[in-house]
């Protein structure tokens, strides 16, 4: 038995959903444990693309338990749309496989509210959050005031919490944000509502885990967004709400560090970033574009283009060493066919200070100039391949090289969306050792 993490190691869109999926077929249960409905994992299968937002990955495999942490905010309105387009797919035909923690905190309509007119407000320094209320329902969390899933199944406690929540809310929509209020009755009337529906799935589910793992079952823990999102790791402030490093497993679904035997980062083959924030090497140029088009780097929750550029080890390293991965995952390398040449960020110069480690302070970040080792760049297609050994030369030297840049073991190469696309070198669930040498 093996419980294993997976978290990516930039700023999001890794490719995480796909290697759930994937690694789900070997687990017993996956676990969601921080983030809400502002992110979106895609996974393919039998050429049909789903996105998901709030629940695992491994819905998707007949059989599995899926578990929603106390770590996740949700929507509740959303909850119920993505459970009814599972069921509309025959993807979830037996309710109890989905289990959601009472301790999950809400996001509430005034919570959304907010987020966009915070964001409004901030003309040329918006952060370039999706406007799901994410950030503002974390607020009230640690504020002491957030309402949990629990007290929406208390008639009583749900109305107490939200009516002492709206008098500050309405005051500062109304006084500051200039925007409308909302009103009591609308709100507690559509949760109670809500609520109904969802009481079914909801449980004490740290207790459910912890009995999964005490039984000797395979436990996958799936983070959404990337390390350098990360609330206190991250590009602040142009992060999430949330800790996505690798920590938050345990936090976000109720067990001890104890319990944990790998850490799995998940990184694509170059890199992409949403929103606003500093990104040293993105290419604003025609290159950029092209990557942009051939990896189809659009927001899964948003539609919003990805900028894009090349790989940064400099940033993967930082992200290994904070949620201490100890494989790693490199996706979308089919994206980089067909390319002269292939580079490399190993450092960064600012102002003619260099720079080997990922600066803390952001005014350095943001006056850092990528250093590059260029490598030659191969024109096979990759996607039918499935053997380590069958990749060109050039392909296998750049994982090499990434290899030896980050000190860390690449344990599976993703050279399409399909979950079949996929080359195993080393399976966190089933060996120790590489089954390909590299």
């Amino acid at each position: 038995m093996a419980s294993v993490i997976v978290v990516g190691t930039q700023w999001g869109d890794e490719g995480k959903g796909k290697i759930v999926d994937f690694l789900a077929e070997q687990a017993d249960t996956i676990v969601r444990f921080q983030g809400g409905n502002n992110a979106g994992h895609t996974v393919v299968v039998k050429d049909k693309k789903v996105i998901l937002h709030l629940i695992p990955s491994g819905i998707l495999h007949p059989n599995k338990k899926c578990i929603i942490g106390n770590g996740v905010v949700i929507d509740p309105r959303d909850l119920l749309n993505e459970i009814e387009s599972l069921k509309s797919r025959d993807c979830l035909k037996n309710n109890s496989r989905l289990l959601i923690s009472e301790g999950a905190h809400l996001v509430m309509p005034y919570h959304k509210k907010i987020d966009i007119a915070r964001e409004n407000l901030k003309d040329g320094k918006k952060i370039g959050t999706t406007g799901r209320g994410i950030g503002p329902t974390y607020e009230d969390k640690v504020g002491r005031i957030g309402i949990k899933m629990i007290d929406l199944l208390d008639k009583e406690v749900f109305k107490e919490k939200l009516g002492y929540n709206l008098k500050e809310k309405n005051f500062y929509l109304v006084h500051y944000l200039k925007e409308k209020g909302v009103e009591f009755e609308e709100i507690y009337n559509e949760y109670i509502e809500l609520g109904i529906k969802i009481k079914e799935y909801v449980a004490n589910t740290s207790l459910i885990i912890n009995e999964d793992i005490k039984n000797g079952k395979n436990i996958l823990f799936e983070g959404a967004q990337g390390s350098l999102l990360d609330v206190d790791h991250g590009t602040y402030p142009f992060v999430t709400s949330s800790n996505t490093v690798a920590a938050e497993a345990c936090i976000g679904s109720g067990i001890g560090p104890t319990k944990i035997d790998k850490v799995i980062g998940i990184s694509k083959a170059y890199t992409t970033r949403v929103g606003e924030g500093p990104f040293p090497a993105e290419l604003n140029n025609e290159l950029g574009n092209s990557l942009r088009e051939r990896g189809e780097e659009y927001g899964a929750t948003t539609g919003r283009p990805r900028r894009c550029g090349w790989f940064d080890a400099t940033m993967v390293k930082h992200a290994i060493r904070i949620s201490g991965i100890s494989g790693l995952v490199i996706t979308k390398l089919d994206v980089l066919s067909g390319l002269d040449k292939i580079k490399i960020c190993t450092g960064y110069d600012c102002k003619g200070e260099m720079y080997s480690e990922f600066p803390s302070s952001l005014k350095t970040l943001e006056a850092c100039r990528p250093i590059y080792e260029e490598m030659d760049g191969w024109s096979e297609d990759l996607n039918e391949i499935r053997e380590y050994g069958k990749l060109p030369d050039n392909a296998r030297r750049y994982i090499d090289r990434i290899e030896k840049l980050l000190d860390t073991e690449i344990t599976i190469i993703s050279l399409g969306t399909r979950r079949d696309q996929t080359i195993i070198l080393k399976n966190p669930f089933t060996t120790d050792n590489r089954t390909d040498t590299m």
